[in-house]
Order: C-alpha cells, then sequence, then structure tokens
C-alpha cells in the first residue's frame, strides 16, 4: 500500500508544480523518481523519456503509466496516470471561472514571462545530466556521434524525432 501512496506523490506533487506542462514537470518527475525514491538511475529515466517522447500524447501521463506498471503493475499505472492529470483536473474544476476572468490579465502574462526562463534552465540542467550519464556509460566518443547525428538528422535533414530515436536505439543495440 506504501507503494501505491509512493507512486502517488512522486507525479501528483510535479503535476502541481509543474507549470507549463509535460516539458516543464518532467526534471521534478525524475528527482521524484530517480533522487528521492530512487526506483531508476539517470540512465533508465532518461531512456524511458525518450521512449515516452517518441509516442504521441502527453509526455508526463505516459512515463507514469509506464514507471506506474513498472513498480505497481496496471494499479501502479493507473495510479501514477490519475495521479498527473489530478492536479489540473482539481485545478479546473476548482478555479475555472477565476481563469476565465483573469486570462487576460497583465499579471498573469507577466508571471508566465518569469516561469518560461525557470524552465529552460530546469530542462537545460536536466540535459546535461543526461549528456554526463552518457558520457560515463558509453564514452565520449559515442556520445558525440548520436548527439552530432541526432541534430544534423533532426534540424538539417527534418526527420521526425520518433526515427531518430529508433535509430540511436539500433545504433546503441548493434554497437554498444
Amino acid at each position: 500500500m506504501l507503494l501505491y501512496w509512493q507512486i502517488f506523490l512522486a507525479f501528483f506533487i510535479p503535476g502541481i508544480l509543474g507549470y507549463g506542462g509535460g516539458p516543464a514537470s518532467i526534471p521534478l518527475v525524475e528527482n521524484e523518481v530517480v533522487v528521492r525514491y530512487k526506483w531508476m538511475s539517470v540512465q533508465e529515466f532518461s531512456e524511458v523519456l525518450a521512449v515516452a517522447n517518441s509516442l504521441p500524447g502527453p509526455i508526463a501521463t505516459k512515463m507514469a503509466g509506464y514507471i506506474g506498471y513498472e513498480l505497481g503493475g496496471v494499479l501502479g499505472a493507473t495510479i501514477g496516470v490519475f495521479a498527473t492529470v489530478a492536479p489540473s483536473l482539481i485545478i479546473m474544476i476548482a478555479l475555472l471561472s477565476l481563469l476565465y476572468k483573469f486570462k487576460d490579465s497583465p499579471k498573469v502574462k507577466r508571471i508566465t514571462l518569469f516561469v518560461r526562463p525557470v524552465i529552460a534552465i530546469l530542462l537545460g540542467v536536466m540535459a546535461w545530466r543526461f549528456f554526463f550519464e552518457s558520457y560515463e556509460g558509453i564514452g565520449f566518443l559515442h556520445t558525440i556521434i548520436i548527439g552530432v547525428a541526432s541534430y544534423l538528422l533532426i534540424e538539417r535533414v527534418k526527420i521526425h524525432p520518433a526515427f531518430v530515436i529508433v535509430g540511436a536505439f539500433i545504433y546503441g543495440g548493434l554497437l554498444l
């Protein structure tokens, strides 16, 4: 029973604090899953994140479903997904009229402007940790090859990131 409560908290708290959607809550989920509860290593979390990014739909719910399932089966997945969407659901039900009333407020727009750089920094720190873990795990040369190839394929050739992730999995499976 304690495990299910921990799964709930691990995804509910980032759901409350992750203003800005899935990308904003990813570093918070990583902190809960990797640092606080130690359910996964940084490498395992980055792999779950890569797979979740390649699938359609909201990233936070896909990660919650997968991690919850790995830890507690179908009930764990259900609790994880519910915990991810519960903060938004509660806020939308309780504050819908208030949000609608102040949606064009200059203060609300200003808060949003201040939150965006914080999200960018959190994502940058997480990317740095992923790079460092990759460097330690597979070495500098393979990290650079995968990073440069991914950049070129996504930004220059305009290949969908899902195909690049599959290609990186194949590269890792064959050469690592």
